[in-house]
């Protein structure tokens, strides 16, 4: 009867996960078609970065006007996961598809996780509840959406299953999801690569022995990428925060951003720091003189781009700003430049968002296994130098990062005070938001 059981279990998930895999693939096969369609067509007439201010009256006023239930972008699947609470929109998917494509094409600094992410849940929800999914059934099948959208947007199988567990909950991760995660994962990946998608290939960093030298040196490395993920992390919940209070009309708000990174380009004198940026990502990896200033001009493009509103993720602009940055410091504490932007490219979005583990595996599959420990080292310090805060703030964490008593349940990240809580054990400090 045991085996039986369990049979009828891994059953479920392999059918029931498979199906989630298979339509966040071609979810992600359409979005990253039209996404480099978007891009070739603004790299050939760079006007329409003028028409972003105007891009950004349009895409306010839609989302105004029909997008109200689904504002919460990343933060309401995450909640949904914890809360149970009503049915994740189905628009919520076409709808993020094509604002994030549209945020491209005019040139907003934007990346494409969230997107995935988004569409993942979305799709993910409609199929627990057309198989009438109980509250336990429905928050694997949304873990599985999270994991299918991000592994198949990225090509990254197995972080994307560790993600989808991962970012849910800070320092835990819920194994009752790994299975249909994985399944998810792996077959959305499949799916998009079938379907005729070619992912990014990235420069393979040497090997670099591990010693008592380089792990100093890592240390500090890990000290620059968590105070430059803070400073996103702050800018961009603080901006948002300030415009909302100062602006309340959606369609004003975004006209205004646009007409920001419309002036930001102007000054900057090249279109490096708009959309997703990979061709810098890819330059980190091999240009010992690329400009120190690279990472802070696109941090402050993305942080304007999103906190005004416009769609998209954090991820491929933070993997931008991550790299940059890894150069520079590399180049600072003599470390090979190609495993400076690795390292940096994976642990800067694993400090911002939380998740070091999903990123340490992300970068294996993206640059291959010389990057461990390095990648893992880094990654592990910046996550916990960060403190209480993230990209998104409706995480919920149990403990705090640096231990003592559980809190009493797990909490929004938002209810916190960073650089810890003021809850049983907490540290005290300032919130994010």
């Amino acid at each position: 009867m045991r085996w039986t059981g369990s049979a009828r279990v891994l059953a479920q998930w392999l059918v029931l996960g498979a199906l989630v895999g298979g339509v966040c693939g071609v979810a992600s096969a359409g979005f990253l078609w039209l996404l480099e369609q978007a891009t070739h067509v603004r790299e050939r007439h760079e006007v329409l970065v003028y028409a972003l201010p105007l891009a950004g009256v349009v895409l306010g006023w839609v989302y105004g006007r029909w997008g109200g239930p689904i504002r919460g972008g990343n933060n309401l699947v995450i909640d949904t996961v914890h809360t149970g609470d009503a049915q994740v929109p189905l628009r919520m998917a076409p709808m993020v598809l094509v604002g994030t494509v549209l945020t491209h094409l005019f040139g907003g600094s934007a990346g494409r996780e969230g997107t995935a992410v988004q569409m993942g849940g979305s799709l993910a929800d409609q199929i627990a509840h057309r198989f009438r999914a109980g509250p336990d059934l429905r928050r694997e099948l949304l873990a599985a959406g999270i994991a299918g959208g991000f592994g198949s947007v990225f090509g990254t199988p197995i972080a994307g299953a560790v993600f989808g567990l991962e970012v849910v909950v800070v320092g835990r991760l819920g194994y009752e999801a790994l299975l249909p995660a994985l399944v998810a994962s792996v077959v959305g990946d499949l799916v998009t690569r079938g379907l005729g998608i070619h992912h990014t290939v990235y420069p393979v960093p040497g090997a670099l022995p591990l010693s008592v030298d380089v792990l100093g040196r890592w240390l500090v490395f890990a000290v620059g990428v968590a105070a430059v993920a803070v400073v996103f992390v702050e800018a961009t919940h603080r901006l948002k925060g300030l415009l909302e209070k100062r602006v309340p009309w959606l369609p004003v708000r975004m006209a205004l951003g646009g007409a920001a990174v419309v002036a930001l380009w102007l000054a900057a004198g090249t279109d490096a720091y708009l959309g997703l940026g990979v061709p810098g990502i890819l330059r980190a990896f091999e240009d010992p003189a690329l400009p120190v200033s690279a990472f802070a001009w696109k941090l402050v493009f993305t942080a304007v781009t999103l906190g005004s509103g416009f769609l998209g993720g954090e991820v491929t602009p933070l993997f931008f700003i991550g790299a940059s940055l890894g150069n520079v410091l590399a180049r600072l504490l003599g470390i090979p430049v190609d495993l400076g932007a690795a390292v940096g490219m994976a642990a800067m979005f694993a400090a911002a968002a939380n998740t070091p583990l999903s990123l340490s595996i992300m970068a294996v599959e993206l640059v291959g296994a010389s990057v461990l420990p390095h990648v893992m080292i880094v990654s592990t310090v910046a996550y916990l130098l960060t403190g209480h805060r993230g990209i998104y703030p409706l995480q919920r964490i149990a403990r705090g990062k640096h231990g003592g008593p559980l809190f009493g349940g797990a909490v929004p990240l938002k209810e916190l005070e960073a650089p810890g809580p003021r809850g049983p054990g907490g540290d005290g400090g300032q919130g994010s938001g």
